[in-house]
């Protein structure tokens, strides 16, 4: 679709979410606290495989980039303390586990998980393991900061059991690199690649950025041509979110060295093109993976998911977030801890779990939940999934795609079997999707569109 036709619709203006949660994290409110958290955790089935993400808060230096809950450290003095709080954690989570439960799913995220040394490392692998076994064919995976890994720490999460690496690249162009306070040159991050694989941990996921200060057309194709090299299995192509007014770090890089959305665009496309030539499958609107990958099967199967963490082939159905700020999912609802680490750790101290807030599914939540996810993820809905699996008739599900494509001026197509996005207006997934979103969106800050 020409540009022209993507201004009118409003893509270069609009401010959505990314719709890794519904409703979003916006919309969370306190109703849902330690008591009702403990309860969905008693209330997994027995015996099943759930997801569990440990969340690590600490950096030794903060990206003027990043929008995560994160601080800076320079001392082991607090991540010590911090491991201890996530083992008290683990226990108490472990005290109401029903019997038999085990982990589909492990993710160590951040912050950087991986500048806990290799004792804390192995500590903290083998409570969790201890409390919560690996399913078969489980998958543990980190993310690693190439900055902050040596053989030591890779030793550590292998012999754990990690088989999954995800790293951040960003951008591999040193004028941007300062611009946004990430130095991370190609060589760090090859050594970090090779020292991966050399422990026979085949699986890398990437991250790369469009949309950063300073970059080009040429200045994106060669990052990606970088990071083409280093042959990951995932790649995650996010959209840079500038949001000084919620990360004051942010405030550190020039606006006016943005590019304007209509250049986003460009961008974006730069990368897409490289990647589907180098033979990637396209999962959803910015990821990318090999044929083989779990992610092409999942997509090809139609059971694609998305979640937190972005696009996923994880089909279990609770996810439990530890430390700060993490949020979890049940089937009931979503439940955030306590967002400061003080606050989260004086809560488990106390032997209580740190929930804040968070959300119980109500009304059309899960209804319209399944349609934004489905958008996002197949770039169609089903009216025979939607019609077996939701409490709606056949007509108001017809009147909803009728309202959406009427705000598309009729270019999405639309006939009994569904709702489709076309190829050509895929950019404008996530305000298609938007318009499923029975909430208010005008308080809460999002990130531009493309």
């Amino acid at each position: 679709m020409a540009k022209p036709q993507l201004a009118r619709l409003g893509l270069f203006d609009a401010k959505v979410p990314r719709y890794t949660s519904y409703p979003t994290a916006p919309h969370f409110s306190n109703d849902v606290g330690p008591d009702l958290f403990g309860d969905w955790v008693s209330g997994i089935t027995p015996g099943s495989s759930i997801s569990l993400y440990v969340h690590v808060p600490f950096c030794r230096r903060l990206c003027w980039f990043c929008a995560c809950r994160t601080q800076g450290t320079q001392t082991d003095n607090p991540v010590i303390a911090y491991v201890d709080v996530l083992k008290a954690e683990l226990d108490l989570l472990a005290a109401r586990l029903p019997a038999g439960v085990t982990l589909s799913r492990l993710h160590w995220g951040g912050g950087t998980p991986t500048l806990l040394s290799p004792e804390l490392m192995r500590d903290l692998a083998a409570r969790i393991l201890e409390r919560v076994p690996l399913s078969r064919n489980a998958e543990f995976s980190v993310e690693i900061d190439p900055n902050e890994i040596d053989e030591a720490r890779l030793d550590a999460l292998a012999e754990a059991g990690m088989n999954r690496a995800s790293i951040g690249v960003q951008d591999f162009d040193d004028e941007i690199q300062k611009t946004i306070g990430r130095i991370q040159s190609y060589d760090t991050t090859r050594r970090a690649v090779d020292m991966i694989r050399a422990r026979g941990i085949s699986s890398l996921n990437a991250d790369i950025l469009y949309g950063l200060p300073h970059q080009t057309r040429a200045r994106m194709t060669e990052s990606v041509q970088k990071l083409l090299s280093l042959t990951p299995d995932r790649v995650a192509l996010y959209g840079y979110a500038h949001v000084p007014w919620m990360a004051k770090r942010q405030q550190l890089i020039p606006s006016d060295a943005l590019p304007a959305p209509e250049q986003r665009l460009e961008l974006f496309e730069t990368a897409r093109r490289l990647f589907l030539w180098d033979n990637y499958a396209e999962i959803g609107i910015d990821h990318f993976a090999t044929q083989d990958d779990g992610l092409t099967h999942a997509l090809r199967a139609g059971r694609l998911k998305r979640n937190f963490q972005g696009y996923t082939d994880d089909r279990a159905p609770v996810l439990i977030g530890l430390g700060a700020s993490s949020i979890s999912r049940f089937p009931q609802g979503y439940a955030q801890n306590a967002p400061a680490t003080s606050a989260h750790s004086t809560a488990i101290r106390a032997g209580r779990f740190s929930t804040a807030r968070g959300h119980m599914f109500k009304g059309q939540d899960i209804l319209r939940s399944r349609l934004i996810e489905a958008l996002m993820c197949d770039f169609r809905i089903d009216s025979a999934e939607i019609l077996r699996d939701h409490d709606i008739s056949a007509p108001q599900l017809q009147q909803m795609y009728t309202s959406t494509n009427i705000a598309f001026e009729g270019l999405l197509h639309v006939d009994d079997n569904g709702l489709f996005i076309p190829p050509e207006m895929r950019a404008l997934t996530r305000m298609i999707a938007r318009s499923f979103d029975a909430y208010d969106l005008s308080k809460t800050g999002h990130s531009s569109a493309i």
